[in-house]
């Protein structure tokens, strides 16, 4: 399946490069590298743009434990449809659970100048239990996701959501957003709450989000309109509410995330990366709310069957599954090495890794029918990688040590693939 879905991703991006070089076969060369630019802006993004409405990337075929194939269509309309209302929708189906997920929303602009919206949506779709997300992270897109190829615990969430964008200042955005939610885990899990097991869960949530890029610059970009060079470090902050009894919510708790990311040196060279992420979850927090340091393990006997490919920013020795927390503290250092310049267009690059994880979890015996361990003692990793070695791939080898080192010597041992494309 890994090959198939390797495969199709290849194919899928020739099609598009060669369908936009006939295109473009008689424009004048100003114009051509103008549109060339944008649509390799666009396609970065996970967007394949049309007049009216951008084809969203991210649908169209991806591969996991519970659905197996999940394949569909979704997307955004654009400037030229409309500057002031947008409309976004997606519509996808796993083979293995046989089930259709969708999702369909919009939004309206009430001022330009401050970039402020209000949106609104309604999904029906699944969500991997123990993760978290950053609502001014804004979009993240992967042609190839690999540590999605592995997951295994999932929840269903029926989500009705309305939130506001606002960008309080050119360096410091914000998003509010309340949402009420039905949220069913697709695993055998109940969690003891006043002598009961709640194995269903009902959410009425409510977000705050700010991110904080002091050091971006500012310049003139091809087309006209201010363009944004991204500076180090980064801070994004998020508070998210659960209220009990408010919409048949029937649990209370509360979060607060925090993230940074560091950069130091030049990227066309030698550079340094830093990046910590932190959260404290207090009240009553089912697992599917929990933390998880996104671990990238399969739980195989070998080194040659656990052999799959590296994310870009998981612990790739930690077992699916082996950790939750309700507060921890991940720290990831990667240092990469100046690219080893064989050739004009192959140019593999070493990168150092360390990875630390430490967390806690009060009240385990509140989670039934799963098990899993307490990051308190401390997680250490440490590997490298040698990226683009042929066609994007590389290699990773990253070694368990420490308090949560395993009695077996290969299983400390993550072998992987790695996978970087640069458009």
């Amino acid at each position: 399946m890994l090959k198939f879905y390797t495969f199709i991703v290849f194919v899928f991006l020739a099609a598009i490069v060669n369908s936009q070089s006939l295109s473009n076969f008689n424009v004048e060369p100003e114009q051509d590298s103008i549109k060339k630019n944008s649509l390799l802006i666009s396609l970065g993004n996970g967007y394949f743009p049309s007049k009216y409405f951008n084809l969203d990337l991210r649908y169209l075929i991806k591969y996991n434990q519970y659905e197996g194939v999940r394949t569909g269509l979704g997307g955004v309309t654009n400037d030229q449809f409309s500057k002031r209302y947008r409309i976004n929708s997606y519509a996808v189906y796993g083979f293995r659970d046989h089930r259709f997920k969708y999702s369909f929303g919009g939004g309206f602009r009430i001022s330009e100048k401050t970039n402020t919206w209000v949106n609104a949506s309604y999904t029906d779709d699944l969500q991997e239990s123990g993760s978290t997300t950053f609502l001014t992270d804004g979009r993240f897109f992967q042609f190839f996701e690999p540590r999605l190829l592995n997951i295994s615990l999932f929840h269903k969430h029926i989500t009705q959501a309305l939130s506001i964008e606002h960008q309080v200042h050119p360096k410091l955005n914000g998003e509010i957003e309340l949402a009420l939610s039905n949220v069913s885990p697709t695993y055998s899990y109940g969690y003891h709450f006043n002598d009961t097991v709640l194995t269903n869960f009902q959410f009425s949530t409510l977000k705050v989000a700010l991110q904080w890029s002091p050091f971006d610059t500012f310049h003139k970009g091809i087309e006209g309109p201010e363009e944004m060079d991204p500076g180090y470090p980064i801070f994004t902050l998020q508070y998210t509410k659960n209220f009990n009894k408010v919409f048949k919510s029937n649990l209370s708790f509360s979060k607060f995330d925090f993230k940074t990311l560091y950069r130091i040196g030049d990227e066309k060279m030698a550079f340094s990366e830093i990046t910590l992420v932190c959260g404290i979850a207090r009240g009553d927090v089912p697992l599917t709310h929990l933390y998880h340091a996104y671990p990238n393990n399969i739980t195989k006997e070998t080194i040659l069957q656990r052999f799959s490919v590296a994310g870009l920013n998981s612990f790739e020795t930690m077992f699916f599954n082996e950790f939750f927390s309700d507060k921890f503290t991940t720290v990831q250092l990667k240092h990469y090495l100046k690219p080893f310049s064989i050739s004009q267009r192959y140019k593999p690059q070493m990168v150092l890794i360390t990875r630390y994880a430490i967390g806690d979890i009060g009240h385990p015996e509140n989670h039934e029918s799963i098990t899993f361990n307490s990051l308190k003692k401390g997680y250490t990793e440490s590997g490298f990688e040698i990226n683009k070695l042929l066609f994007g791939f590389g290699l990773s080898f990253t070694y368990r040590y420490g308090a949560y080192h395993l009695p077996e010597f290969e299983d400390n041992i993550a072998f992987k693939f790695t996978f970087n494309v640069t458009l």
